[in-house]
C-alpha cells in the first residue's frame, strides 16, 4: 500500500465506531436539486430581462408582443393618417358655417285642387348681407309659395328669389340678415383631373344637414341632358357623394373655396356627380349683390338649333352645329346688325353655339354696349357680322 494515502486510513480507523455515518446519498441528490432549481429561477429571471432588450432587436428580431421589454395583451396597431383626410377637414371647419339649408313649399295643380309640395336643397352665402347662390331647380325655378334659409346655428330666414335661371340651374336668394359667414369663390378654370373635391350640403333631408364628403375632379367640360329641351353643359364631374338635398350646395378644393355647385347625380351610376363651374356665375353674382337684380343683354332672335329643325321639317342644312334664326325681333340688336331669318349662327367670338341655351349662357358674359362679332352661314356661305348687345332682356 502506497505511503502517501496512510494518513487518511489512519484518521478513520482512529475515530470511534459509534461516531461513524454512512453516506446521505438522498440529502445529496436533494442538494442538487435544489442548487439547480435555484439556478433555473435566476436564469429565468435574467432571460426575462436581458433577452428582450439584448438578444431581440440584436441578436434576433424582435417579436410584436414585447415592447420595452414587457409582453403586452393585445398587439399594437398604429394607424398613419393620409394627408387628404386632414385636408378634408380642414376645408369642412373652414367652410361648413357657410352652408345653408333651403326648405319650400310648392303649390302644385292637380286637376281641380291644388296641393303643397314641400322640397328640401342647399345654398352657400357668397355675401355677408344674406346673398345665397343655390340651384333654380331647388326654388322651384322661382314659382315656389315659401323659402325658408336654415343657418348652422338654428336660426331660420325667409328668402326671396333675386334672379334665377333654368338653363344655368342657378338661383340667387335674398335674407334679411347681415354679418353672416361668407364662403370663399375659387377659379374653376384652373380646376385639374385628380385634384380633391369636397361636398357639403344636406342629402336625404335636413336630418343630415351639412354632410361633408370628398373625392377628386374626375372630368371637366362634362354636358348632361335634364330633360327634352334643356342640355346643362361644362359642367365638373366629381366621385364625391352627391344625393338628393345636396343640390345648391358647394364644391370647394383643398382650399375650401367654393369652384363649384352641386347640381345632380346620375341615378344609374355610383360616383357620376356633377357641378356648376362658380366662374360662370361670378359676374351674375357681382351685378345681383351691387344692384339687387341681373338682366341680361339679348340679340333679339328667336331661333332653334339645326339638328331639331332638320328633324322637324326633314331637310338637310349642310351644316353640323349651329343656331337658326327663325324670326328677329323689330329694332333689336339682331335687326340693326342686318340679320336675317335663315341665318345659322355658328360662333360668338369663337365661342362655338349649338343650341339656344348654349347661345343664352354665353350672353351672360357681356354687358350692355358691349360688342360681339357673329360668324354666321348664310346662303351656304360663310359671313361675319359684327352687332352691339345694347338692349336689356326684361
Amino acid at each position: 500500500m502506497n505511503d502517501d494515502k496512510k494518513p487518511t486510513m489512519s484518521y478513520y480507523v482512529d475515530r470511534p465506531i459509534v461516531d461513524r455515518k454512512p453516506p446521505r446519498k438522498r440529502g445529496n441528490f436533494f442538494s442538487y436539486f435544489l442548487v439547480a432549481l435555484i439556478a433555473a429561477i435566476i436564469g429565468g429571471v435574467i432571460a426575462s430581462y436581458i433577452a428582450p432588450t439584448y438578444l431581440y432587436g440584436k441578436v434576433l428580431p424582435t417579436p410584436n408582443i414585447y415592447k420595452n421589454g414587457v409582453q403586452n395583451s393585445k398587439q399594437e396597431i398604429n394607424i398613419n393618417p393620409k394627408d387628404n383626410i386632414s385636408a378634408v377637414t380642414a376645408v369642412a371647419k373652414k367652410s361648413v358655417s357657410s352652408v345653408v339649408g333651403i326648405t319650400t313649399v310648392e303649390v302644385v295643380r292637380d286637376f281641380f285642387w291644388e296641393r303643397e309640395v314641400e322640397g328640401v336643397g342647399s345654398g352657400v352665402i357668397v355675401d355677408s348681407n344674406g346673398y345665397i347662390l343655390t340651384n333654380s331647380h331647388v326654388i322651384g325655378d322661382g314659382k315656389v309659395r315659401q323659402i325658408t334659409v336654415l343657418f348652422e346655428n338654428g336660426d331660420k330666414k325667409t328668402g326671396k328669389v333675386l334672379w334665377c335661371d333654368p338653363a344655368l340651374d342657378l338661383a340667387v336668394v335674398k335674407v334679411e340678415e347681415k354679418g353672416l359667414p361668407v364662403a370663399e369663390l375659387g377659379d374653376s378654370d384652373k380646376l385639374q383631373v385628380g385634384q380633391l373635391a369636397v361636398a357639403i350640403g344636406n342629402p336625404l333631408g335636413l336630418d343630415f344637414q351639412r354632410t361633408v364628403t370628398s373625392g377628386v375632379i374626375s372630368g371637366l367640360n362634362r354636358s348632361i341632358k335634364v330633360d327634352s329641351t334643356n342640355i346643362i353643359e361644362d359642367l365638373i364631374q366629381t366621385d364625391a357623394s352627391i344625393n338628393p338635398g345636396n343640390s345648391g350646395g358647394p364644391l370647394l378644393n383643398e382650399r375650401g373655396e367654393v369652384i363649384g355647385i352641386n347640381t345632380a347625380k346620375i341615378q344609374t351610376g355610383e360616383g357620376l356627380g356633377f357641378a356648376i363651374p362658380i366662374n360662370s356665375v361670378k359676374p351674375i353674382l357681382e351685378q345681383v349683390i351691387k344692384e339687387g337684380s341681373f338682366n341680361t343683354v339679348m340679340i333679339g332672335i328667336q331661333g332653334l338649333e339645326v339638328e331639331r329643325y332638320e328633324s322637324a321639317l326633314g331637310v338637310e342644312l349642310n351644316v353640323d352645329k349651329g343656331v337658326i334664326i327663325l324670326e328677329i325681333v323689330p329694332n333689336s340688336p339682331a335687326d340693326k346688325s342686318g340679320l336675317r331669318s335663315g341665318d345659322i349662327i355658328v360662333s360668338i367670338d369663337d365661342n362655338e353655339i349649338e343650341n339656344m341655351n348654349q347661345l343664352k349662357k354665353i350672353l351672360y358674359k357681356y354687358k350692355k354696349g358691349q360688342k360681339a362679332k357673329l360668324n354666321i352661314i348664310r346662303d351656304g356661305k360663310e359671313k361675319t357680322v359684327e352687332i352691339v348687345l345694347d338692349q336689356i332682356k326684361q
